[in-house]
């Protein structure tokens, strides 16, 4: 499975995490650019989207939920806290 992250200038252990669980092939995008958001689009390959929400701005969130609503990808809204991620992953069923 695939994933991008969007958000915080640094992930620390979270790719190492999302890897443990089962996502082979992760995308980041750090959420501060705005220049990085005029013309965003996801990836065609990408099955999920984790949004950290504490390291974004409101215009690239609104273009992130608008693109990935268009492409009918999963998004996932969290705060840069692997107990939280992994809170949302378990909610949707992801892990286990």
């Amino acid at each position: 499975m695939s994933l991008m992250i969007i958000g915080a200038d640094n992930l620390g252990s979270i790719e190492e995490n999302v890897r443990d669980i089962g996502f082979t092939e992760i995308i980041h995008l750090s959420g501060r650019s705005k220049s990085a958001f005029r013309n965003f689009q996801l990836p065609v390959d990408i099955d999920m989207v984790l949004v950290l929400t504490d390291y974004i701005h409101h215009t690239a969130m609104k273009k992130v939920k608008r693109e990935a609503k268009d492409k009918k990808v999963d998004v996932i809204y969290a705060r840069r806290s692997w107990a939280s991620i992994y809170k949302k992953l378990e909610r949707r069923q992801i892990v286990s």
